[in-house]
């Protein structure tokens, strides 16, 4: 058994995420400029289109990070798409379940991190739109308020762009 969250729709959800046809694909100008000008409103170390499947997460998208994909089982989002609508960290050595984290304790080594969850056009929970900080910080209502914006602008172009018609 996992010692992550694990949806109670979760073959349904990895389903949907099947369907997109996007996973492994190649990079997307439109993604990219998303999350470049999130990246830079925010000013955070990276900003990442997460797509989680069974067992990794996968970015389609990526600002200031090197690698193309995590295992599922240290992953941030993993925890995201289990929440409502986004989860926020402010400081992730103050978090139990991400103070010993390999991506806090090694690199990336984020300390903060912001995730609004991505959907499907069936409301299944896919991945996240997310920013990484290598310093704790605060999120207002107004950061929460943007980040769901950009979210919602690159939630679309997933479900327009890749959903099987």
């Amino acid at each position: 058994m996992p010692d992550y969250p694990r949806l109670p729709h979760e073959l349904e959800r990895l389903s949907a995420l099947k369907n997109l046809n996007i996973i492994d694909t190649e990079q997307d100008q439109l993604l990219d400029a998303i999350t470049l000008e999130a990246r830079n409103h925010f000013n955070s170390k990276s900003c990442l289109i997460s797509l989680i499947t069974e067992d990794r997460q996968w970015f389609k998208s990526k600002q200031g990070l090197d690698v193309t994909e995590t295992p599922r089982k240290i992953s941030f989002c993993t925890y995201a798409i289990a929440e409502e609508e986004y989860l926020i960290i402010p400081d992730s050595l103050a978090d139990e379940r991400f103070k010993n984290n390999p991506l806090v304790t090694g690199a990336p080594f984020i300390r903060a991190y912001a995730g609004s969850i991505l959907h499907t056009g069936e409301g299944y929970e896919v991945g996240t739109f997310c920013l990484l900080f290598d310093k704790p910080r605060v999120f207002t209502d107004e950061d929460i308020s943007v980040l769901q914006r950009f979210g919602s602008a690159a939630e679309k172009v997933l479900i327009e762009g890749y959903s099987v018609r």
